[in-house]
């Protein structure tokens, strides 16, 4: 039997208490799990000073966790205190982090398809995980607030270049989703005096709360350019805080955040006034779900029947005399879409693109044409025919790789699948029109519309996407033509 390594605690006993009953003690005064059922956080941003200066601070961020709120994984990034190196380090030296409350099980397997998928950026260092402790003392918050905590993948960055923080950005972004934890270690300020640490502070938190990565890039030169004195840094995980950042601007910038807590070390009766750290806490929730992708305006509604069905009559000869002029998102770029067509209630033709750098009015008309004419599915449409055509336009939001089939949400989303040379969708809406079960639907997709196979979606890239369809049945006081 191969006994699993363990990393042993480097500083228990210092950062935090060396006892099980101490942090229980001194966390249970600070932790207020919400009960099931609450958001559950993207992210967070948490402090990573001794508790005595920053316990408080941190807690009031992982008393956002639900109560038996369960991730697949919990990635953790900061900033290399050790040891300089370019890129980032993943820890698959241990199979697991001990901390005076018990051990915690590493995803050594993730890790390692960290290093070889990463260019490069990402490597495995001793040097950088053995002792560092701005990972190690979230651990035992982790273990307080879950009762068994998911798989932790620990990612020690040593650089600060931006092209690099970038890339390790695109290679943890597939894993950026409602299935995973980021935590992001990160103090602020280091040694200006009390009132210019907090000057700097919030309006460095202010930045992160409501802005991108450049928006926070161009803070930390504001900063600089004021000079504070005594100020080394800013913010010492900056570069795990752009690489949250960069990921969120890749995705759309759709999660809300909220800045729940500041302090410094002056306010810790450990501490003094003239030259402290400070800390902030800020978690990053999903978007507000109203049931909407998208809102699009009536007009905008009636506008993508009129581009769909004026393509259909114009390629037929036929007169159409609605206004198929564009309007509003109609005018803008980007979007994915599908036109499904029925007759009598029945499929008659269905084609669709992910993205398009065409306006959305411009794709709408393509994809209508393609759908009454080139689905190999059915025949041409008829003249006849077109007039009676019930149209159904779906706008979709971008492809979402995903690592696990938990993260598909049968009827939200669609799904997208590629194995080799073979590919196929299908659209959310399926689920409803069919009854189909989860392994139904990605059955049916892997052989009717891929080619590989009752069961080839067990091992093809899958992607997800959602959409927001416009029914021309649905429109208020639309009569179809």
């Amino acid at each position: 039997m191969v006994t699993p390594k363990v990393r042993k605690p480097a500083v228990a006993g210092s950062f935090y208490p060396s006892s099980a009953m101490e942090i229980e003690s001194m966390l249970g005064e600070w932790l207020d799990v919400p009960d099931a059922g609450a958001p559950a956080p993207r992210a967070i941003i948490v402090p990573h000073a001794g508790y005595v200066f920053s316990g408080e601070v941190a807690a009031s961020a992982y008393s956002r966790i639900p109560a038996g709120h369960s991730y697949r994984r919990i990635f953790l990034l900061g900033p290399s205190h050790r040891a300089g190196f370019a890129g980032a380090s993943v820890d698959t030296l241990y199979s697991f982090a001990e901390t005076p409350l018990g051990r915690v099980q590493i995803d050594v397997s993730l890790g390692e398809k960290l290093i070889r998928e990463g260019d490069g950026v990402f490597t495995c260092r001793k040097d950088a995980h053995d002792l560092e402790h701005c990972l190690e003392v979230q651990i035992p918050f982790l273990q307080m607030v879950f009762k068994a905590v998911p798989q932790i993948v620990p990612i020690v960055i040593g650089t600060e270049r931006l092209s690099v923080l970038k890339r390790i950005a695109e290679v943890l972004e597939p894993y950026f989703n409602e299935g995973n934890l980021f935590i992001i270690s990160s103090d602020f300020s280091h040694y200006p005096s009390y009132n210019d640490a907090k000057a700097s502070d919030l309006y460095l938190a202010e930045t992160i709360s409501s802005g991108g990565l450049e928006d926070f890039l161009k803070a930390l030169s504001n900063i600089s350019k004021r000079g504070y004195p005594g100020q080394g840094t800013a913010a010492c995980g900056a570069s795990a805080i752009a690489v949250l950042l960069s990921m969120m601007d890749a995705q759309g910038r759709d999660l809300t955040a909220e800045h729940l807590m500041y302090r410094n070390s002056g306010d810790s009766p450990y501490g003094e006034k003239d030259r402290v750290v400070g800390y902030n806490s800020i978690v990053f929730d999903g978007p507000e779900d109203d049931g909407h992708l998208f809102s699009f305006t009536e007009e905008e509604k009636v506008g993508m029947i009129a581009a769909a069905r004026s393509a259909i009559y114009s390629s037929l000869g036929l007169d159409y005399d609605g206004n198929d002029s564009p309007v509003g998102i109609l005018k803008e770029k980007g979007y994915g879409v599908f036109v499904t067509l029925y007759l009598n209630d029945r499929l008659r033709g269905c084609i669709g693109r992910f993205s398009s750098p065409s306006a959305l009015h411009s794709t709408i008309r393509e994809m209508a044409r393609s759908a009454a004419f080139s689905d190999p599915r059915f025949t041409p449409i008829s003249a006849r025919e077109a007039t009676k055509l019930e149209i159904e336009v779906s706008v979709l939001s971008p492809l979402r790789k995903i690592e696990s089939i938990e993260e598909f949400k049968l009827g939200r989303d669609g799904i997208y699948m590629i194995k080799g040379y073979h590919h196929g969708t299908f659209l959310p809406q399926v689920a409803e029109e069919t009854g189909w079960d989860t392994e139904e639907f990605l059955g049916h997709c892997a052989q009717d519309k891929a080619g590989i196979g009752y069961d080839g979606w067990k091992d093809a890239d899958l992607y997800t996407y959602q959409t927001e369809i416009v029914r021309e049945s649905e429109l208020p006081g639309k009569e179809q033509e």
